[in-house]
C-alpha cells in the first residue's frame, strides 16, 4: 500500500512524503501540487496540510474541534474564512468580506495562505484520492492523544516529532533525496500528513468533527488524522 503526505514548503512548492505500507520510500519536491500528485500516480491516498473544504458562512467546526484539542498548539490551527472570502482580489477586501460572514477580521497570516489553499482546493476538487490533515492533529494522535510541549521549529520539538514518527515505524532518513534541501518542520509535516495517509487508506483514520461538515454542494469538510 502506497500513500503521500504533502506539506507546502514556501518558494519551493510542495514536499511529498511516500510511504510503502507505513515505512519511508522516499520524497518528492515540486513547484506545483498537481505536478507533485501525478508523480504519485500510484498512491492510494493523498494527505495535505491545506484547508480544502470551505463552508459559506462561519467557522469551519472542523479548525474548532482541532484547536480545542491541540491545547497549547492551538495557534497552530487557523481559523480558515468562508469560501467567498478567498474569491477576493487582496486582503483588505477578504478581511472585510470574512467580518461580514463570521463576525472576525482575517488574518494577515491566513491570507498568506491563499495563493497555496487556491491550488490545494483545485487539485481536491479533482482528485478523490485527496485529503485534508494537520500535521500537529497527527503528532497529537501519534502522542496518544497529548498535545505536544514544544513548537515544530525549536530543537527539542523536532526531536520529539522524529522519535514518535520513528515508534509508529516511519523512520526518517538522514538523506531523503529530492526533500534534502527542504526545512526540517516542513519535512516532519509532511511525514506526519503522509501517516495520516496510510491511516486513511487502512479505513482506520480519525477525524474532526466526528459527524463531518458539509458545503453548499454536499461535500466533506473535516480534517482526518
Amino acid at each position: 500500500m502506497e500513500v503521500l503526505g504533502v506539506d507546502a514548503c514556501g518558494r519551493q512548492g510542495w514536499i511529498g512524503i511516500r510511504l510503502t505500507d507505513g515505512t519511508f520510500a522516499g520524497s518528492l519536491v515540486d513547484v506545483r501540487l498537481d505536478a507533485l500528485t501525478k508523480r504519485a500516480a500510484g498512491v492510494e491516498a493523498i494527505a495535505v496540510d491545506m484547508p480544502l473544504g470551505l463552508i459559506e458562512k462561519g467557522w469551519r467546526a472542523a479548525d474548532l474541534g482541532a484547536r480545542a484539542l491541540l491545547g497549547v498548539r492551538r495557534s497552530s490551527v487557523f481559523l480558515v474564512a468562508p469560501r467567498s472570502a478567498w474569491r477576493e482580489p487582496d486582503y483588505l477586501s477578504a478581511s472585510d468580506r470574512c467580518h461580514e460572514l463570521t463576525g472576525y477580521r482575517l488574518s494577515q497570516q491566513a491570507w498568506a495562505l491563499a495563493p497555496k489553499l487556491r491550488e490545494a482546493r483545485a487539485c481536491w476538487l479533482a482528485d478523490e484520492r485527496i485529503y485534508e490533515v494537520h500535521p500537529e492533529v497527527s503528532f497529537y494522535a501519534l502522542a496518544g492523544g497529548v498535545p505536544l510541549d514544544h513548537a515544530k521549529k525549536t530543537w527539542r520539538g523536532q526531536n520529539a516529532r522524529r522519535h514518535l514518527l520513528a515508534a509508529a515505524g516511519l523512520v526518517l532518513p538522514d538523506e531523503l533525496g529530492e526533500a534534502d534541501r527542504i526545512p526540517p518542520d516542513d519535512v516532519l509535516d509532511a511525514a506526519a500528513a503522509a501517516w495520516s495517509a496510510h491511516r486513511i487508506a487502512l479505513g482506520i483514520a480519525g477525524r474532526i468533527p466526528e459527524v463531518p461538515e458539509l458545503d453548499g454542494k454536499g461535500r466533506v469538510v473535516e480534517i482526518r488524522y
